[in-house]
């Protein structure tokens, strides 16, 4: 298996951490947090990993630069010009990735012990073409999920806006929150007829009204989505827990 850490986004909610710096060098406990990714990918066994990289691009290319990770391949996809949102990344990445090999997706913010080869064991026993990790927390969108764990839809329980892939299945589809991973199917960079900046949840609600779209239901890791600066204390609390195991 091989990864992406999608490390371009601007960090807004993190400022004023990220006024000088992008939020992959966001520090917690003296290591940054691309670092943190890094080191847990490579506890998995993957020696394959794109970076993409838009804000502050340059801090991230000199810390890959000086930093050694040994038996790690790590490539950049650039994305300086434009900021193409997680769909677009992909596709950006594409002729980066091994075509033989299954994609983990992941969010450079995302903190985590959850076991990405049990991951991909699910993703393949299911034959999916993607499968994404969602857990049952409370937040306003969520993705909706049949008995079969299959995607029929996304909602915004705040605005009522839906996204509907499976009409029958769809009302009684049951709801979880996205937890920022994911592995693809290489086959799946081929149906992308997307173009420019999209967001690969989007993709994942076309493709899924005839492909194997899947969801992993992660009840047992620990899991934090580091999205704002008030929540800094409970990351390092996190962290300190996640270096003891």
């Amino acid at each position: 298996m091989q990864a992406m850490i999608f490390a371009a986004g601007l960090g807004t909610r993190l400022q004023p951490l990220t006024n000088d710096k992008p939020k992959a060098l966001v520090k917690i406990n003296g290591e940054t947090l691309l670092e943190r990714c890094i080191v847990n990918l490579q506890k998995h066994g993957i020696k394959k990993i794109i970076v993409n990289v838009h804000h502050f691009s340059e801090q991230i290319v000199a810390l890959l630069q000086e930093r050694t990770f040994s038996g790690l391949d790590i490539q950049i996809s650039d994305e300086s010009e434009m900021l193409l949102d997680t769909g677009g990344g992909v596709l950006n990445a594409a002729p980066l990735f091994d075509k033989k090999q299954p994609v983990l997706l992941l969010n450079v913010d995302v903190l985590t012990n959850l076991s990405f080869q049990e991951l991909r064991s699910y993703h393949q026993r299911k034959k999916a073409l993607a499968t994404l990790v969602v857990r049952r927390r409370d937040t306003s969108r969520y993705l909706l999920f049949d008995d079969n764990r299959q995607l029929t839809g996304w909602k915004n329980y705040k605005t009522g806006e839906t996204k509907i892939s499976k009409p029958d299945e769809f009302e009684q589809s049951t709801p979880y929150a996205f937890s920022g991973i994911q592995i693809i199917q290489p086959e799946l960079l081929h149906l992308i007829e997307e173009k420019g900046k999209f967001s690969i949840i989007d993709l994942y609600l076309r493709l899924a009204k005839a492909n194997s779209i899947k969801a992993f239901v992660d009840d047992q890791s620990i899991w934090m989505d580091l999205g704002k600066y008030e929540q800094m204390n409970e990351a390092e609390q996190l962290v300190k827990q996640l270096d003891l195991e």
